[in-house]
């Protein structure tokens, strides 16, 4: 059995602010242990894991603007001979996985998921995916719905209709079922109504299909998004470890969901697998598997290790008589007193303090961030680039400090500024500087001056991380106060 993962890495986490932010996704930050949600998406779907024959090096669908941490990610789990796709823009899911199936050959069965959940039980996920690989290969459109713990209103919801037959059909909580219907999300009385009922399911948005099937459904059902992925695809180009597809054909795509776009069209409460392998069909493959998106705080307090008051504390942090909270210190001490019920989570730059049950509402900040144009709402104090991560220290008037790590064997661009001037010390290290014609090598406790004009490259030569503090002073400060002559990553 051939499958191909489609892992989709286009969300942008809002609610999971201030650590989710628009360049730093959640989907890149290790949220529940050591390893990224992304991470460890990829590693669960080996061929070992799911306990099939083959798997396909995965497919990621990501943003532009991450795919240099996308990359880093990949090289730290030895995952690379992976395909990265890369969006110029945000277009909801169904064209990002159109993007994909345009990429596969042979016509595999395609596995596709978000790059942010978690899943516990990595057994009976693998369950769930054979029964749904079967079910693709007979030509059908299928879905996995998360068994509900409780009536939630924050999911939307699939409705199960007739069950499928199949001798290949077995083991418990595998059975699936023709897909009778999606729902949104619901109020409270509903989602009751839904759970208490037993026909209903989380809509977990993991999918599988046949390339084949997608492509051909999609074109009945939406042939703009066909057409506008197929010209972005067919005009893109090979770029480094990514494959670039035409900006100008991809805006003109209309955005809409994998549900949307073509999974509702499928539904049909009672059909049955036929035998001339050509009718295509809707499915719902019911998942137990500890499955939890991670969309807001509360869901991160739900899935992490409590201690016997119901907190779950991450980095510095001391709690007394405070009860089912969620803390979190990345940079300073935190203690609370007496609190219950709260998220508290400091970063270098902002700090959230919200009531657990409230904590859908966190990107109504981000919101606001984004209408006050802030730039918290986008980065991070530490900013990553293919090269390594600069953080600032200090700013003022015509200065500021930042500390800049470079990767083992990694080199910023040949560049020059305009407005600025640079003196660098070297903290840690070994580093290789070219200035104007001339290349040295300075080691720690040692530093260069860089003139205002100057043509420069900071290079790191060795095989451990060089850490640099760098002092910038100028009139104008700015990022795009740079000039590239020659960039090994293409920018």
């Amino acid at each position: 059995m051939n499958i191909h993962p489609i892992i989709l890495s286009g969300g942008s986490g809002t609610r999971l602010w201030p650590l989710s932010r628009e360049l730093y996704p959640k989907q890149l930050l290790p949220l529940v242990n050591h390893n990224t949600l992304l991470q460890e998406t990829l590693l669960r779907i080996s061929a070992k894991n799911l306990g099939v024959d083959f798997v396909n090096p995965p497919t990621i669908v990501c943003n532009n603007e991450h795919r240099f941490l996308v990359a880093e990610q990949l090289r730290q789990i030895d995952l690379h001979d992976s395909q990265i796709i890369l969006e110029p823009v945000g277009r909801n899911t169904a064209p990002a996985l159109t993007l994909a199936a345009l990429y596969c050959a042979d016509d595999p069965v395609l596995l596709v998921m978000p790059a942010d959940h978690v899943i516990s039980n990595c057994e009976a996920l693998a369950s769930a995916i054979q029964t749904g690989a079967l079910l693709a290969q007979q030509n059908a459109l299928v879905t996995f719905g998360v068994v509900p713990l409780q009536p939630e209103t924050c999911y939307g919801y699939i409705r199960r209709g007739k069950a499928l037959t199949h001798s290949d059909f077995s083991g418990a909580g595998n059975q699936p079922y023709a897909l009778a219907e999606f729902v949104e999300k619901p109020d409270l009385p509903t989602a009751t109504e839904y759970v208490n009922s037993g026909e209903y399911l989380w809509n977990s948005g993991m999918f599988m299909m046949k390339a084949s099937t997608w492509l051909s459904e999609l074109e009945k059902y939406q042939p703009e998004i066909f057409q506008a992925c197929q010209r972005a695809y067919q005009g893109g180009k090979k770029d480094l470890d990514f494959y670039r597809v035409d900006e100008a054909a991809f805006r003109q795509c209309p955005s809409d969901s994998i549900d949307y776009a073509v999974m509702e069209k499928s539904a049909n409460e009672t059909a049955e697998l036929s035998n001339d392998n050509k009718t295509v069909f809707g499915a719902v493959v019911p998942l137990d598997a500890g499955w939890s998106d991670v969309g807001a705080w509360s869901a991160l307090w739900a899935v992490g290790a409590q201690d016997d008051d119901g907190n779950v504390i991450k980095g510095d942090v001391k709690t007394y008589n405070s009860k089912n909270s969620f803390v979190h210190a990345e940079h300073r001490f935190v203690a609370g007193v007496g609190i219950e019920d709260l998220i508290v989570v400091e970063t270098a730059d902002a700090v959230l303090v919200a009531n657990k049950h409230q904590a859908q509402d966190v990107k109504k900040i981000v919101e606001w961030l984004k209408e006050q144009q802030r730039d918290e709402r986008l980065v991070h104090r530490r900013v990553f680039r293919p090269w390594g991560s600069y953080e600032g220290v200090v700013a003022g008037e015509r200065f500021q400090v930042k500390r800049i790590t470079v990767n083992p064997g990694a080199s910023l661009s040949l560049q020059m500024h305009h407005h600025r001037a640079e003196h660098w010390i070297v903290v840690k290290g070994t580093a290789k500087v070219t200035r104007g014609t001339e290349v040295t090598l300075i080691s720690e406790n040692e530093s260069t001056y860089i003139p205002l004009g100057t043509k420069h490259r900071l290079e790191n030569p060795g095989t451990l991380p060089l850490e640099i503090i760098e002092v910038q002073s100028g009139s104008y400060l700015g990022e795009d106060d740079i000039v590239r002559f020659e960039d090994n990553y293409g920018r």
